[in-house]
């Protein structure tokens, strides 16, 4: 053995088929629940009016799932690429704490860890947040991002060719992205019971319509981000006469 051999490297389970198949087993579920999503941004890739081909390449370049829901419309109405570029940052920048905790250590060689940092959806940190990720080898890893990657291309391409098929006349279906974020806020109030946040969210929705309708995005997001860290600051200062509770102390 080299005397400055790499133990993380030998440690790890060789790229078997073995592998391979537990991270579809894996990553199958997944697959099967975003078809719906995946077929109705095909779908309103087309009804943009959009060429067919833009719902594979939105699907395989960016890969950022609601991000392509805001990009399609920005796309068709033309919008500026610094106002695209500043949307992608403040969708995507929950991506960031993601990097945390998911095991990219795992993931061998300086192209397999670049791939396994562009794949790193939403679905793919739930699937890797267990503990035991933290012992699975490159290729569960890999073939988990890879196969639910292709997933994803194959139901959006697959809904831009049914989009193609649908008849001008019938319209509403651009209310898709809408509909999803709708659900989206319902299942978070449900989760979390918060009243404020999502009457923050729509007044923040409100002022930057306001301001600027064609921008709304961009103040709205910045807007609600801004605030949210401004609580966050303070909420961590004591109040003027007030005590910091101790660990006896209800809050």
């Amino acid at each position: 053995m080299p005397k400055h051999a790499d133990l993380s490297v030998i440690h790890d389970t060789p790229a078997t088929a073995d592998e391979v198949a537990a991270g579809w087993r894996i990553v199958m579920p997944a697959c099967i629940a975003v078809l719906p999503l995946g077929l109705a941004l095909g779908v309103l890739v087309v009804q943009s009016g959009l060429q067919w081909w833009w719902a594979p390449v939105l699907a395989a370049v960016v890969f950022a799932g609601s991000m392509e829901f805001l990009l399609v419309g920005l796309l068709a109405a033309a919008a500026p690429l610094s106002q695209i570029a500043l949307s992608t940052l403040l969708v995507n920048f929950r991506h960031v704490f993601y990097a945390l905790s998911f095991p990219l250590h795992r993931v061998s060689g300086r192209g397999r860890k670049s791939y396994s940092t562009f794949a790193l959806t939403d679905e793919a940190y739930a699937l890797t947040a267990s503990g035991s990720s933290a012992r699975w080898s490159s290729a569960r890893i890999l073939s988990i991002q890879g196969f639910f990657h292709l997933g994803w291309v194959l139901c959006v391409t697959a809904g831009a060719g049914v989009g193609t098929l649908i008849p001008p006349w019938v319209v509403g279906l651009d209310f898709a992205v809408t509909a999803l974020f709708v659900v989206l806020g319902i299942e978070s109030y449900k989760l979390r019971r918060s009243l404020p946040m999502p009457v923050l969210a729509i007044g923040c929705a409100i002022v930057a319509a306001l301001i600027s309708r064609e921008n709304m995005l961009v103040i709205g997001i910045g807007l609600l981000i801004s605030i949210l860290i401004i609580a966050y600051l303070l909420r961590g200062r004591p109040r003027p006469g007030r005590k910091r509770p101790t660990g006896g102390e209800q809050l």
